[in-house]
């Protein structure tokens, strides 16, 4: 393998077959074998290692006490992503939301009906952790963060969550472009075109999305100095806020058992003619 260009010549055309590696163990140089199947592409590994970032870093910011959920489009990846890791995060006292980069879709509706569930009570189970009423509801504070590259249902999502009130929004104005499209229409060079259906109306934004966005409630902006020291500054004070909002509000937490009514079968009163 060429020090300079490393693996990729030799994967050429590789993608989804068998590839033989032969690596040297670096303690005696002895050669060790080994069958990989190379990927088309790393983007989705890449993904997932960013998202595993930002959620470590929320652990640190928030001392364990928030859960992260990026939500990266409107479609089937985005809601198997965002359902997958649901239950889990949000078990923590405080949840962020990350919309940024959205790429759209249609099932923000799917999104907004988890987030915007309050829990009004827990069921007790016997030998087993406490669940919420109803089930995978936010326990505490939501804060979410959005972007400039946030559009279609990514602007949709950051209005419904504005417009409910489900929590603060974090971020810069999102991309502004909710008119959908429908009717992919060949043409005879081989190019494409559409025609726009579907504009969108709100009740405190009006029509006033298209081609403006969704302004955050509070404007955090990435500066180069950011992106090149790898800094989240959104992300961070996003987890202030929650932490902020959480010393207004507690999470809810399941009931205490020690002044539960006893369900026991009462004594039964002695027969008759006996002692």
């Amino acid at each position: 393998m060429d020090a300079a260009t490393g693996p990729a010549p030799l994967l050429v055309g590789a993608a989804g077959k068998p590839v033989e590696l032969t690596v040297l163990r670096a303690a005696d140089g002895s050669p060790h074998r080994a069958a990989v199947v190379p990927l088309r592409a790393d983007q989705r590994l890449r993904y997932q290692d960013w998202v595993a970032g930002r959620r470590q870093q929320v652990r640190e910011l928030s001392g364990g006490r928030a859960g992260y959920l990026h939500v990266p489009d409107m479609v089937s990846e985005g809601w198997s992503d965002f359902h997958r890791d649901l239950r889990g995060e949000m078990e923590f006292e405080a949840l962020i939301v990350d919309v940024r980069s959205n790429r759209g879709g249609h099932t923000s509706q799917l999104i907004v009906e988890k987030l915007a569930r309050r829990i009004i009570g827990w069921d007790a189970v016997r030998n087993a952790r406490s669940e919420s009423y109803p089930l995978q509801a936010p326990r505490g504070p939501v804060v979410a963060i959005a972007d400039e590259w946030a559009g279609s249902d990514g602007d949709i999502v950051t209005a419904a969550i504005k417009t409910l009130k489900i929590g603060p929004v974090v971020g810069t104005r999102t991309w502004g472009g909710v008119i959908g499209i429908e009717g992919w229409h060949q043409l005879v060079d081989g190019t494409s075109m559409t025609m726009p259906k579907y504009s969108f109306w709100f009740t405190e934004l009006g029509w006033g999305v298209e081609n403006h966005g969704v302004d955050p409630d509070v404007e955090v902006v990435m500066s180069p100095d950011d992106w090149m020291s790898g800094t989240d500054v959104q992300l961070e004070r996003a987890v202030s806020i929650a932490l902020d909002l959480l010393a207004e509000h507690p999470a809810s937490a399941p009931p205490g058992t020690d002044d539960r009514p006893s369900r026991r079968r009462p004594s039964l009163p002695p027969r008759q003619g006996t002692q």
